[in-house]
């Protein structure tokens, strides 16, 4: 199973987002990263906001943030059903 890549812009941490990028980072599961930049700077000034597997996932506070990330997260994957074993 491929781990999510889940990617924090540096410049969005004062919206409070940097406490979900620690408790996200401890996950083993995850692979967090963070950014100087990552090229929204339109989102990044509106709100919390971080990409997951390169799709942009946003919210008003960083608590609901951290849901839209899990959400995100467990989507069906399109290609579980294929059997290419």
């Amino acid at each position: 199973m491929i781990r999510p890549i889940i990617e924090f812009c540096a410049s969005n941490m004062h919206h409070g987002t940097h406490e979900l990028f620690d408790k996200l980072e401890a996950n083993p599961e995850y692979d967090v990263i963070e950014y100087g930049c990552l090229g929204n700077c339109g989102q990044c000034d509106f709100g919390p906001y971080a990409m997951v597997n390169g799709e942009v996932v946003e919210a008003d506070t960083p608590e609901a943030l951290e849901k839209a990330i899990d959400a995100k997260m467990n989507e069906e994957d399109p290609w579980a059903s294929l059997d290419l074993g």
